[in-house]
Formats: structure tokens, C-alpha cells, sequence
């Protein structure tokens, strides 16, 4: 059984038998398709007679809509939606506002105070790539991996997250920070070297992979948010959880980062240390002794008011959406079954905002960053996107 995740030549064989796997849920993946269209249609009806290009990231306590600037390192998430919405209907009415939207990001290409190019990037125009055969997207990927290889420093083997002066130091005094989140956008510099055949991307995307298993997870396999480094000398000078409970407490969207990421890397290396830390963080995730029945994560594992605990349902869904991918690995385990109970969650009146509702946004309940008095018990427009990512994953592995 073959299923294709990606478009450049990255297939994933799924040694198992139909035996295993449970019927094709045509109408539970037939109905979240319905009610994402429903959504999106209302959404983009909104910004198309504004006459301009809006991105919706979340909203404001009055339900009013929050939409930022391109070089926000969320405006790559509305744009992939549009992108998931098209490859989920196959129809072409959203084929035009996946291009406008994704190339209003044109000039993210040349962004290199932040290393969120590849969420913005890589869910729009690599996107596009893959699902619409855009090849002139091709020039924007690799330009967009040559910014964020700027931001790569050689003595400490990583890719540097946030400028000392910006980010949320407060007064930690940062040289060099490096947050989780940054494994996310490994995968814009694995693909940009096999279009552009030049290794530099593949090279300093396994190092920044190395050096992060090496220094973020505690020896329970949970991850730090933040490890800062000594750019010259490559010294760890402090590790932290800048958007979580507590410094030593697990912060549930770090762990989600980290385990979609780490199957990024198997997926392009297929060096099986990647993988293996992938199962590490399951174990850790799905055995917790904090983790609701749902499956839906309190916002830190450890915040000490469950179960009165803001839940965050974009962890929830980015971790349905890597454990889709781990089960075209590992399909004797149970990531798939997991991934399921997840969907299940999110898709049910608890999570699902009923349409016309929730600024128009699928999930509700999720969280930005508590610590920060940021994005709290809302919809976030990445929730969003990796629940149909999650649901596309779904499909495809069922189908076949």
C-alpha cells in the first residue's frame, strides 16, 4: 500500500494489511470536509468584499477577528487551509484564493529576523507546490531557505530562533535562543535542497535536529521551550519555558512541535534516532498521567489548576497530525488509533465551533501563550491548519 505525503518523490509504504485498518469513515471525514467549507466560505466571503488581503489569526474577546501583517509568523497558516480545503474538495473555487492569499506572502522570501519562515513559507507556497503543481513556486521556497540559513550559527550548530533583542526575554539575557518551535522549519530546508540539489539546507537542517535532541529533552523526554547558546563557543547558557507554566514544567505545544518535527527528519533522512524520538515523545505524551481522556491536552501539562486548565486543541491537532505520518512507519503501533481518538475529540461539539460562529474558525479552545496574557481559550488560525492537515492525512491513509 503506498501513500504520498509529499510531491517531490517522498513516498511511505505502509507494510500492513487491510485487516488492520479500520473502514474508510467516509462521512466522519465527509462531514469535518463540509464544515471546513462552510467556515472558509463565510471567512473569505468577509475578506473578499473588503476588497483586500486579510489573514485571520485569531480573535479578540468582542469575537471581532484579529488579521496581521505577512511578515507575522502566522500569516503562512490561512493561506495553507486554503491549500488543504482545495486538496480535500477538489474544488477549483479555491484554487484562486489559495494563490492570492499564499502569494501576498511573496516577499516573506527575504525575512531573516525571525526564523518562522518556514510555517510561513512552507504551509503556503510549499503547499502550492505539492498540491496545485505550482512550479514557479519553486524560486520562492529556496530564496525563503537561504534567509532562514542565515540565521544558522556554525559554532553552535543551530538555527537562531529569535534575535537577542526581540522574542519574550524579558530579562534573561539571551545571546543565542533557540526554541522548540524551530524544528518545525526543518522541513522548508529539506525540501529546498532537493529542489535546488544544494546539500547546504539538508546539512543544517540535520545539525540543528542533532544539536537539539542533544541539549532540549529532559531525561523523561519531555523538551525545554527555549535553550539559550553561546553563538560563539556553542555553551548552553540556560534552558527555560518561556511560554509555559514553569521553566521545568511541560508545556503541551512544545511537545507537539517536537514530535511532528523529529518525523519530519526520519521522513527525509530516514535516520532511524529521528524516529525513535518520535516514540519517545508518545510515550511520554499518551502515558502522562495528566493528560485528559479526550486526549486534548491541558495548555501545560503541569499548570497546577486542572482540571480547570485552559485545554489547547492546536496541540492536540498537530500531534494527530505527525502520529498520522508515524503510522505509515511504524504501522504495527497504535499512532493511527491514537490520531483517530484525537480527530474524534476535536471534531465533536466540545472543540468544532458550530458555523457561523468562533470568527469563523474550525477549532476552538486553544492557547497562544498564558504567561504573556496572549491568545487564551481561542481559536488559532494554526489549530485550524493542522487539524485538516490531520483529516487530509486521515483520508489518504484510509483510501488506500
Amino acid at each position: 500500500m503506498r501513500i504520498t505525503l509529499s510531491a517531490l518523490g517522498l513516498s511511505f509504504l505502509v507494510l500492513t494489511g487491510c485487516s488492520s485498518q479500520k473502514p474508510f469513515e467516509t462521512d466522519f471525514i465527509q462531514d469535518n470536509i463540509n464544515n471546513a467549507v462552510a467556515q472558509h466560505t463565510l471567512q473569505t466571503n468577509l475578506i473578499e468584499q473588503s476588497g483586500k488581503i486579510l489573514n485571520p489569526r485569531t480573535i479578540r474577546e468582542d469575537s471581532s477577528i484579529v488579521y496581521i501583517p505577512m511578515d507575522d509568523w502566522c500569516s503562512g497558516f490561512f493561506p495553507g487551509s486554503m491549500w488543504l480545503t482545495y486538496e480535500l474538495t477538489g474544488d477549483p473555487k479555491w484554487l484562486p484564493l489559495a494563490e492570492k492569499y499564499t502569494e501576498d506572502l511573496d516577499s516573506v522570501k527575504y525575512l531573516k529576523w525571525h526564523h518562522d519562515v518556514g510555517f510561513m513559507i512552507g504551509c503556503s507556497y510549499l503547499n502550492g507546490y505539492r498540491m496545485a503543481d505550482k512550479k514557479e513556486y519553486k524560486d520562492v521556497i529556496v530564496e525563503t531557505a537561504r534567509s532562514l540559513s542565515t540565521r544558522f550559527r556554525p559554532h553552535a550548530g543551530v538555527i537562531q530562533s529569535w534575535d537577542a533583542d526581540k522574542g519574550w526575554q524579558g530579562t534573561r539575557g539571551w545571546k543565542c535562543p533557540v526554541i522548540i518551535d524551530n524544528m518545525m522549519n526543518l522541513e522548508l530546508l529539506f525540501e529546498a535542497t532537493a529542489l535546488s540539489g544544494d546539500s547546504t539546507f539538508y546539512n543544517i537542517a540535520v545539525k540543528h535536529a542533532d544539536t537539539t535532541l542533544a541539549n532540549h529533552f529532559r531525561a523523561d523526554n519531555s523538551c525545554y521551550h527555549v535553550i539559550d547558546y553561546d553563538p560563539e563557543t556553542g555553551e548552553v547558557r540556560g534552558k527555560q519555558t518561556a511560554q509555559g507554566y514553569a521553566d521545568e514544567s511541560i508545556w503541551a505545544r512544545g511537545q507537539a512541535w517536537a514530535i511532528y518535527g523529529y518525523t519530519i527528519c526520519y521522513r527525509y533522512t530516514h535516520d532511524k534516532k529521528y524516529l525513535d524520538q518520535s516514540e519517545r515523545i508518545y510515550d511520554l505524551i499518551f502515558k502522562h498521567k495528566n493528560l485528559p481522556e479526550d486526549l486534548v491536552p491541558y495548555w501545560d501539562y503541569d499548570a497546577p489548576n486542572r482540571p480547570n486548565e485552559p485545554r489547547d486543541a492546536s496541540s492536540a491537532a498537530c500531534t494527530a497530525s505527525a502520529l498520522y505520518e508515524m503510522s505509515t512507519y511504524l504501522p504495527e503501533k497504535n499512532y493511527k488509533q491514537t490520531a483517530d481518538a484525537i480527530l474524534k475529540s476535536l471534531a465533536s461539539p466540545a472543540y468544532r465551533a458550530k458555523v457561523g460562529t468562533n470568527g469563523n474558525f474550525i477549532l476552538m479552545h486553544s492557547v497562544g501563550s498564558i504567561p504573556h496574557g496572549a491568545e487564551i481559550d481561542v481559536p488559532l488560525n494554526y489549530a485550524d491548519y493542522y487539524f485538516l492537515e490531520a483529516l487530509m492525512r486521515k483520508r489518504d491513509l484510509e483510501k488506500n
